[in-house]
């Protein structure tokens, strides 16, 4: 099992951290299964950052904590090259793209009250996407899950994801099962208070924004400070995908306090969908639509905080706790379990994206070009986007 490093003492090219972050913010259409895709690509495979081993702790530790999973990702790759000022960067650079792209969406829409036609270049943009979590998917497993305990708890948490068991459920529970192997042969309890220490944490920083809610229960204005605090209570609590984060939104801000509409939630989440970079960026859609540019940035600030507070904990004790049988088992576990989640992503996504011959054909062609040439997976995605177009103009 490989030890993965403490982030460095002295910060990395900063530049290439940025230029590289905002690249991928960019152009990292389809979700969190296809940003950790083109992380992949560009941080294990292109420049070497990191290995397949290293990734998939990764990709487990973010599993481990709440908060949008690739960006936490992001987070920590930035902090690995450049120390703490790479932690910022990074992330920042991830998520500005794509907050300044939902910002300028939401005000288009609050004028025009609706939002643009994008359905043309996403059929031609999803099954693209497919092929990339598909060739992301084939590259970590063959690196990473190696042991057959590995190997049925990736095909376990696939299953039962598929079947809608809850994600937080598989994955502790996978960490468990195999953390627990490792605890029957070596009986070494001291070994699991980095574990203790982490989840506690999350407890600490979780129940601040909660105690807010609790003190205000149904009489709350759509203030900013109040935008940030709600949001910030999200960033804190939120495991899962983006339905999750609809099922939380649903019923506080349309059911109970009211802010929004049901009309203007799904408008929210569509947005959220179809363009680059986080999926949580849904937040500085309602930000906006309830305060305007402050709500926007408070919004998104809030949600997007916790996450670099669960980096900085975490990464600190990564080394720990791949430093015993019993932390290291538990985090095997949680490793392979995420990229049995990512894989019943992947048949969600290509149900969804196959919709006739063409769009098979597009996804097979994608996944031939990303096998057989080191080409960058953001030109797929182009070329998917005008494909979708011209199809759309030719069926009219």
């Amino acid at each position: 099992m490989s030890e993965l490093p403490e982030a460095p003492n002295n910060p990395g090219n900063l530049f290439e951290i940025a230029t590289v972050f905002l690249r991928l913010g960019s152009t990292a259409f389809g979700g969190p299964a296809v940003h950790l895709a083109m992380m992949e690509e560009e941080f294990v495979r292109v420049r070497k950052w990191l290995t397949h081993q290293e990734l998939a702790d990764l990709m487990g530790a973010a599993n481990l904590v709440p908060g949008p999973n690739s960006t936490e990702v992001a987070i920590h790759v930035g902090l690995r090259r450049g120390g703490v000022p790479g932690m910022f960067l990074a992330g920042a650079c991830f998520i500005l793209p794509a907050a300044l792209i939902v910002a300028a969406i939401a005000w288009a829409y609050v004028q025009y009250q609706r939002l643009p036609a994008v359905q043309s270049a996403l059929y031609g943009i999803k099954p693209v996407v497919v092929a990339i979590v598909a060739q992301a998917i084939f590259s970590l497993v063959s690196k990473v899950v190696e042991t057959w305990p590995k190997r049925f708890v990736l095909v376990i948490a696939f299953v039962l994801s598929v079947f809608k068991v809850n994600e937080l459920l598989l994955i502790f529970g996978s960490g468990l099962l195999l953390g627990g192997t490792a605890l029957k042969s070596h009986r070494r309890w001291a070994d699991i208070r980095p574990l203790l220490l982490l989840l506690g944490t999350i407890s600490v920083i979780a129940v601040i924004p909660l105690g807010w809610e609790l003190t205000n229960g149904t009489s709350l204005s759509t203030s900013p400070l109040n935008v940030f605090l709600y949001f910030l209570k999200l960033g804190s609590v939120l495991y899962g995908s983006g339905y999750v984060l609809l099922s939380f939104l649903q019923a506080d801000l349309v059911l109970q306090w009211k802010w929004l509409s049901q009309a203007q939630l799904f408008d929210a989440v569509a947005v959220g969908q179809f363009t680059p970079g986080p999926v949580f960026t849904t937040a500085t859609f309602i930000g906006y639509i309830l305060c305007g540019w402050q709500g926007a940035i408070a919004a998104t600030v809030g949600i997007f905080l916790p996450a670099f507070v669960f980096v900085a904990i975490g990464e600190k004790l990564l080394t720990t706790l791949r430093s015993s049988e019993l932390t290291s088992g538990f985090m095997d576990g949680v490793s392979a379990s995420a990229l049995g989640l990512i894989a019943a992503v992947l048949v969600e996504m290509g149900s969804a994206a196959f919709v006739d011959a063409t769009s098979v054909m597009v996804a097979l062609a994608s996944l031939a070009v990303l096998l057989r040439f080191k080409i960058n997976s953001a030109w797929l995605i182009a070329a998917g986007a005008v494909i979708g177009i011209c199809s759309s103009a030719i069926a009219k």
